[in-house]
């Protein structure tokens, strides 16, 4: 069993222009992903020959305010245009939309029940869309303690239950395995619960967030239990290279390739 892999061109070989960072994964084997579409040039993209997996699904708004929901909604379909146009077939979406730094544009202190039920109507809207134009949505969880302090529903266990409810083809999780360890732990169970739902997985080492290997994860008995899970589509490495120099970015794709070979 092979995972398809990917790699995220916002956080290596970061002395080079973006699109170089593009062809240099592409040249190495990799699928690509990118964060904020508006500063990129879809065609330029395309000329890379790169594929791409996933890109940020939306520009502003939030799950959980009818203003922000709209928002959301309208800024997502925005998002689908670009995504066809490059032929990326997911979109990443949070539990709010995320500012400077990766903080919350609208923090919230305590998740409500009505919160839960708004929630779960925007992401109905939202795969709803997805179904309109041919493309899924994936939620991916976040960790409030280190990166994104006040982000709601950013727990695994929170991402879960909101896809399992609205239970669509087109709205699937972003099982992100940092945010999980430093947020939840017990990885290997939360993979295997959270299987029936995945559209992606993302990975980065604990502490640091760089390249398997650099912390305290064993990125082989995590890729296995994936595979025994019956998980086949993509592992993206959303991770900093720990040596920042070209160089160093080459060792990281190649650490994480061998950890997610199985």
């Amino acid at each position: 069993m092979s995972f398809q892999l990917a790699v995220c061109s916002e956080m290596v070989f970061t002395d080079l222009p973006h699109l170089e960072r593009v062809e240099r994964i592409h040249a190495a084997g990799f699928a690509a992903e990118i964060w904020d579409w508006t500063t990129k040039d879809a065609p330029a993209l395309v000329a890379t020959g790169a594929d791409f997996t996933s890109m940020t699904g939306y520009v502003t708004g939030d799950l959980i305010t009818s203003e922000g929901a709209d928002d959301l909604l309208r800024t997502a379909e925005r998002s689908i245009a670009f995504a066809q146009a490059i032929g990326c077939p997911s979109l990443n979406l949070h539990g709010t939309g995320l500012g400077e730094g990766g903080l919350p544009v609208r923090p919230v202190e305590v998740v409500t029940g009505d919160m839960w039920l708004a929630a779960g109507r925007t992401l109905s809207r939202i795969a709803e869309l997805g179904e309109t134009h041919g493309v899924t949505f994936v939620l991916e969880n976040l960790n409030t303690e280190v990166d994104h302090p006040g982000t709601p529903f950013a727990r695994a266990a929170d991402t879960v239950a909101l896809v399992a409810a609205v239970d669509s083809p087109h709205l699937k999780l972003n099982l992100d395995l940092y945010h999980a360890q430093i947020g939840e732990g017990n990885l290997v169970q939360l993979l295997q619960r959270a299987a029936p739902h995945l559209g992606e997985v993302q990975v980065a080492d604990v502490p640091g967030r760089c390249e398997p290997g650099t912390g305290e994860v064993r990125w082989p008995f995590v890729a296995r239990a994936l595979a025994d899970a019956g998980y086949e589509g993509v592992v993206a490495m959303e991770a900093f290279a720990i040596d920042p120099s070209v160089e160093g970015s080459d060792r990281a794709l190649e650490a994480f390739r061998e950890a997610f070979t199985v």
